[in-house]
């Protein structure tokens, strides 16, 4: 059951962010932004957390989920540092993410070559 309620939350925000696509002029950047952000918003009013748990990597690893890691980072800083955490927390929360990201980049840069079309 655990991989039928990934599929249905992710598959939900992927038709989110179609329908998003195809009836506004939105720009695909601004979208990313927005799901970032309603990560973020809906973490810090306690939303996001039982949808998490309900939808496991169905929630986390779209956008939203990285704007919840983010707010979660820097609410444990906050809590563990004070203030400074708001500048360090989220960086902190997903510096294994974004490391993997880089790290992926880099080998897929010098794996392929770009062609010109």
């Amino acid at each position: 059951m655990q991989f039928v309620n990934a599929f249905i939350a992710g598959g939900l925000i992927c038709v989110l962010g179609q329908i998003l696509l195809d009836k506004t002029k939105l720009a695909p950047a601004r979208i990313l932004v927005i799901f970032v952000v309603a990560g973020c918003v809906l973490g810090a009013l306690g939303l996001y957390e039982p949808f998490a748990n309900w939808a496991g990597a169905g929630a986390m690893v779209p956008l939203p989920g990285f704007g919840y890691l983010l707010w979660t980072g820097v609410r444990d800083a906050v809590a563990n540092r004070g203030v400074s955490g708001i500048l360090t927390g989220g960086i902190t929360a997903a510096a294994a993410g974004i490391s993997a990201a880089v790290l992926f980049s880099l080998m897929a840069s010098l794996l392929f070559a770009p062609k010109e079309k």
